[in-house]
């Protein structure tokens, strides 16, 4: 007996991730917390510091992919591709990231006071 297309929640296989930032928590990001003593470049480098641990962690899992599939643990491709790409856009992010801020680091070096 075929099920009906009707039947199946497709919001419970196919759910969009909560994206939380304290910077965007509608505290002035400007001012330095009381509580924890830190401004925004605190903020900007303990986020910087996330970004590598998990594009790191990103870059491992994709390893122990590669290592899997050479030892006929798995047969899935498709499991090691999709490792594979999220190391490698994480990689890009975490470029992309580093570029933005030597550029703004530059600037600032450069301003005439």
């Amino acid at each position: 007996m075929a099920a009906s297309i009707n039947s199946i929640d497709f919001d419970s296989y196919f759910q969009t991730p909560a994206i939380s930032s304290s910077l965007a928590e509608g505290s002035d990001s400007l001012l330095v917390d009381a509580e924890e003593d830190q401004g925004v470049f605190g903020t900007i480098l303990d986020s910087a510091v996330r970004l590598v641990s998990e594009t790191n962690a990103y870059s491992n899992a994709a390893e122990e992919e590669e290592i899997k599939f050479a030892l006929g643990e798995t047969d899935s491709i498709h499991d090691l591709q999709i490792a594979q790409q999220k190391a490698n856009v994480s990689l890009q992010y975490t470029v992309a990231v580093r570029d933005a801020f030597i550029a703004a680091y530059r600037e600032l070096i450069n301003l005439q006071m």
